[in-house]
Formats: C-alpha cells, structure tokens, sequence
C-alpha cells in the first residue's frame, strides 16, 4: 500500500484536517510564543544587566540592595497567572476531545502486529484502511490482540493507546475529503515501522455506496487477479512476505504456487489453492520451518471472493 505523504499546513504543523485541529493547534501556538517572549525577554535582560553591572575597575562597589520585594512578588504572580490559564485553555482542549458527541459513527479498531482491522455498524470489515464520512463524528473503540499500540492521525491531531485487555476510545469529525496516515506510535516489535494504514475520507454519499459494494468512487469491478494484487498491498500481505525472493518476516511470495514447503514438524507441503486458504485462515496450523509463528488469521476478514482474488494472483508471481 502506498500513502500520499502529510500535507503541511505551516512549518511546525501538518495541515489541519479535523474540527479539533485548529483548538489543539491553537493551544500548541500559545505555549510556544509564550515560550519565545520569555526567552528572548530573559536572555536580553541578562545580557543588559551583564554589560550594565560589570566590574569596570577597583573602585566599583557591589550593590547594597539585596532583595526587591516588588520584583519577588511579580515574578511569583505573574506566572502562576499564566499557568492557571493555561491550564484552563488546556482543560477546554482536551474535554472536547475527550467527549464524543452523541450522534458519532462507531467503528470498532482492532490493532496487532502490525496491522490495524476496522469493523464497522453493518458488519463491513476493512484492514489497514479506514474510511470515514466526511461532516460526520467518528468514535474509535479501540483494542489490542497482542502489545501496546498507539493510534496516531497527525492532520487530525487524534492519539490514543490501544491496550490489550481493555478498550480505549479516540474521536474525530473530518472536514475534508482527502486522503492520510494512519501510524503505529508505540513501538510493538519488529515490524512497527510498516504499522501503517491509510485514511480515507469521503462524501456520505460515497460511503454509503462502498459500504455497499466495497467500490471506491470511479471503481469498477476487477478481474480475480488483479484484486488479488490490490489486496496484498491493502491486507499488508507485503509486509512480511516478498515478491522478489528476499527473506523477511514471512516466506517470498516469489514462485510460491506449486512449491513444495518444509514445515516446522519435519513435513512438507505442496503450495496449492487448499494450502493458501488454510494459510491464511489458521496460519499456524503448518509453519514453513525457519519462520515464526507470527502471521495473524484473516478468517472475518476476507470474503470468499477475497481469498479466491488471492489465490488466483499468487498464481501469477513468478
């Protein structure tokens, strides 16, 4: 799968894709300035004082004021004025954020190593994609199968943990028709990098239309191959197994059809269209030996048309 890189917005932000970008930014944007104004303020009253008071020759006496009530008390209130406000600009940030509305889709998010399942009212099951109404308030409940995850949109400025054992939610309201980058921010194993998943949003008209068919607008439908090579991109097939006969998590796809494989019992198996649905249904029942144990089951998560799609492309990977 391939992702459109972030959009920038501004030179410290990506671009503001949700309702709660522009409060959060708005947050960021105080702190920082504050931050800037103090510094710069401070920095050029030491130097000030520095040049002002420095010892010019052995006829300089020290100062015989030793502490300015006035100043002490300044410098006391004026920042704990400024921390109360922030904080309350801060509490105001994250109750919306906190609170989704009432009228919110609710799409289950399932994480585990490295892939993101989304499940959705109907039933509809998408992996390492999610699709959203654009308008509309989205709440994620969120789970974990295996370690700690965390689901990270920048544009839409949303981050949450996934935990194992227990559920925790995210919202979001998306305010443009675009696509973006889901990331895994809690490193999980080997493969977090590739923990990625595209976000698509879309009219609700469009929505409700692939919720449907499972179409895209402008998509018609594909022929068993070339699905098969559209699903091993976007069920990240390809992020453990390889086309081009290099090792990496899982067994090469390269010629895979028709190979005979030794499996981690001391049995060996023929590639077939029997092994490929096994495979990917109960992927530890027979291990190709040298490898982990670590492919996650699709079963619920492909159609029969998805798992026949498959089989008919490895069939073509020579």
């Amino acid at each position: 799968m391939t992702f459109d890189p972030i959009d920038l917005g501004s030179f410290w932000m990506p671009k503001q894709s949700s309702t709660i970008a522009e409060e959060i930014d708005t947050a960021y944007y105080i702190v920082y300035w504050l931050d800037v104004v103090m510094f710069v303020a401070l920095m050029g009253a030491l130097a000030y004082f520095m040049w002002k008071y420095k010892r010019r020759g052995p006829k300089d006496k020290l100062s015989d004021v030793t502490h300015s009530t006035t100043l002490e008390i300044s410098w006391t209130i004026i920042p704990t004025i400024l921390v109360i406000g922030l904080f309350f600009v801060g509490l105001k940030g994250w109750m919306k954020a906190m609170v989704a509305p009432g009228n919110a889709l609710e799409i289950r998010t399932t994480a585990e190593m490295y892939m993101w399942t989304f499940t959705y009212p109907n039933g509809n099951v998408s992996v390492n994609e999610l699709v959203v109404p654009k308008g509309q308030p989205v709440k994620l409940i969120m789970s974990s199968k295996d370690v700690l995850h965390s689901f990270f949109v920048p544009e839409f400025r949303v981050k949450q943990d996934v935990v194992p054992g227990m559920y925790t939610t995210v919202w979001f309201e998306a305010i443009e028709n675009r696509e973006t980058v889901l990331f895994c921010t809690e490193y999980c194993g080997v493969g977090h990098s590739d923990m990625m998943a595209k976000v698509r949003v879309m009219e609700k008209a469009d929505y409700d239309n692939w919720q449907e068919t499972g179409l895209l607008p402008g998509e018609k439908p594909l022929p068993p191959a070339e699905l098969g090579k559209k699903l091993f991109t976007t069920r990240s097939c390809n992020t453990c197994h390889s086309l081009d006969g290099s090792r990496i998590q899982g067994p090469t796809f390269k010629g895979i059809f028709g190979r005979t494989e030794q499996i981690a019992d001391g049995s060996s198996v023929k590639v077939d269209e029997n092994y490929i649905r096994e495979s990917l249904l109960e992927p530890n029942k027979k291990v190709v030996q040298g490898y982990p144990a670590v492919m996650p089951t699709y079963k619920g998560l492909l159609k029969e048309t998805d798992i026949d799609a498959l089989i008919a492309y490895l069939k073509t990977v020579q």
